[in-house]
């Protein structure tokens, strides 16, 4: 690519949605489309094998290593905030698990006054994509980019916590995306005959022998260029040197819920205030640019048991480790194949919650975080989650320096609901592993620690091991003409500005019940279908 190169569209970013975008919008041959990533090829095995997530997440080969600032609600502790660098984008190192959301969620969307949000709307795409191992039916498709099969291991702690979940009034179920996903069960996951499946792998990479699609790697943009409030190209820096590519049509943002709002901020369209701070011209005052920001809390507890087997001493044996290996190189299956969370369940804290407000991601290990080994005693841990949090945070550039990550602040735990919430959540752990079924293993709360009782202390104990799920959205957020802090309308236009778009996470006005990977990959297919219709209709118009 030269220095002067134009196409019909540039889209900044090749994670899960621009992966979407770049493969939807190259169809047409007569279409020119350039995708940039900063991150580099998907050429690692760990981005291949699944618990490759262990040695991807906290690797800067892999990981942007992005940390919030000292989080107030969380004991003042800095967090580790994982973004995936490379093609595929955090599909490359997430968690692989295959979650829509609530039929609530994109409902709320269009009762927001976002025409075309709603569930109705949105399940069609969701199966447009799909290629699901339950087969065509009533809630999913066939034959689409988007794999999606069964785990290919059990483990009898966790079977034993389904029963004791259903002794607590839990339902089981065998498919959290009908638009319902209350319930106890195993998780569907984005693999292939227990392989990750990236967006590299599922739109991306058939669409690289087209001519018309140029992907260029290792190319980090640093501001969207101008003409008047006409988005016209991108310009990016690759190997010390900066570049620009021209875009006829339109330029497409999809950096995600961290890096968007920084390059729009950047490119002069964020707070005028915070703006002017840092010497950026305004091209566009828009306020809600970097607010909004919404994650998952987890809150992690762990427990001790006896007299079973869990991956904690799985892992510290040599001869189980030759194992896993002879299983996974023979058959594709066995604890190599295993997302990080097995196992979920979707509940609610309170009878006062119309519809599950929690979500469980239920582990046959142990560890104080990523990164760091398995505790030496058997042991598993029953994460979960406030699904709708109030409390927000915001994405904010450091400086004008584009290499420079931003300013993250989550805000977690700072509201008056989030803190009964975590409370609420931290007794219907206790009250699930008190039951019958899990007696045999004699579980033993490791943390937060039984000593913890009342409310306050609880509490307390929520601040000390909340940690994010790593779902961030919100950050541009779609909404009616009349709401200041939208950035972007339904159609995913920048609001003020001609020819630039969004279309990643940071675009969900509030976050979906669940996990949030494939929702985004939603919008990207829904976003590139308006796309081609706006052009189809500037074209009409034009003769």
């Amino acid at each position: 690519m030269s220095d002067s190169d134009t196409f019909d569209y540039v889209i900044v970013g090749g994670g899960s949605a621009g992966c979407v975008l770049a493969n939807r919008l190259s169809a047409d041959r007569r279409r020119t489309v350039c995708l940039l990533e900063a991150g580099g090829r998907d050429n690692w095995i760990w981005f291949h094998i699944p618990v490759g997530y262990l040695f991807a997440i906290g690797n800067p080969r892999s990981d942007w290593m992005f940390k919030t600032e000292p989080e107030p609600g969380l004991n003042g502790r800095v967090l580790n905030y994982p973004r995936g660098k490379v093609l595929g984008g955090s599909s490359a190192i997430n968690a692989m698990i295959y979650m829509r959301g609530q039929r609530e969620d994109y409902d709320g969307w269009r009762q927001m006054g976002l025409r075309g949000w709603g569930w109705e709307d949105v399940k069609p795409i969701f199966r447009r994509h799909e290629d699901h191992y339950l087969g065509e039916g009533e809630h999913h498709g066939v034959g689409g980019e988007w794999r999606i099969e069964a785990p290919r291991v059990r483990w009898d702690i966790l079977d034993a916590f389904i029963e004791a979940a259903v002794e607590a009034g839990i339902p089981r179920t065998s498919d959290f995306n009908t638009g319902d996903n209350e319930g106890i069960g195993y998780f569907q996951v984005n693999q292939k005959n227990g392989r990750r499946w990236s967006a590299a792998r599922g739109f991306l990479k058939p669409a690289l022998t087209r001519p018309n699609l140029s992907v260029e790697i290792e190319a980090q943009a640093t501001r969207i260029l101008f003409e008047g409030r006409r988005a016209v190209g991108v310009e990016f820096m690759r190997g010390g040197t900066r570049r620009q590519v021209r875009a006829r049509r339109e330029v497409i943002v999809s950096t995600g819920a961290v890096v968007t709002p920084q390059l729009l901020q950047l490119s002069g369209i964020g707070d005028g205030n915070l703006l002017q701070q840092h010497g950026i011209p305004v091209v566009h005052h828009a306020p809600g640019v970097g607010a909004n920001l919404q994650d998952h809390l987890q809150l992690r507890p762990i427990y001790r048991v006896h007299g079973v087997r869990t991956l904690n001493e799985d892992y510290r044996s040599l001869i189980r480790k030759g194992h896993m290996a002879l299983e996974y190189a023979l058959f594709r299956r066995g604890p190599l194949t295993m997302a990080p969370s097995q196992l979920g369940a979707f509940t609610r804290s309170s009878p006062r919650y119309a519809t599950p407000n929690l979500q469980f991601h239920i582990q046959p290990l142990s560890l104080d975080k990523f990164g760091e080994e398995p505790h030496p005693f058997p042991a598993f841990t029953a994460s979960v989650c406030n699904l709708r949090p109030t409390s927000r945070g915001s994405i904010q550039l450091r400086g004008p320096d584009p290499l420079t990550p931003p300013v993250i602040r989550l805000n977690s735990l700072t509201t008056e609901e989030d803190e009964q919430v975590a409370v609420d959540a931290l007794r219907l752990v206790r009250r699930i592993v008190s039951m019958p079924a899990l007696g045999r293993y004699r579980p033993e709360e490791y943390k937060p620690g039984g000593e913890l009782t009342t409310d306050r202390e609880l509490l307390q104990g929520a601040r000390e091991i909340g940690t994010t799920i790593f779902h961030p959205v919100g950050t541009a957020k779609m909404g009616v003409e009349s709401d200041p802090m939208a950035v972007t309308d339904e159609r995913l236009r920048v609001r003020g500005i001609e020819g630039l778009r969004v279309v990643d996470a940071s675009i969900m006005p509030t976050i979906t019940s669940g996990n949030t990977n494939s929702p985004t990959i939603m919008i990207a297919e829904k976003g590139a279908m308006m796309i081609l219709e706006d052009e189809g209709a500037g074209a009409s118009a034009a003769a």
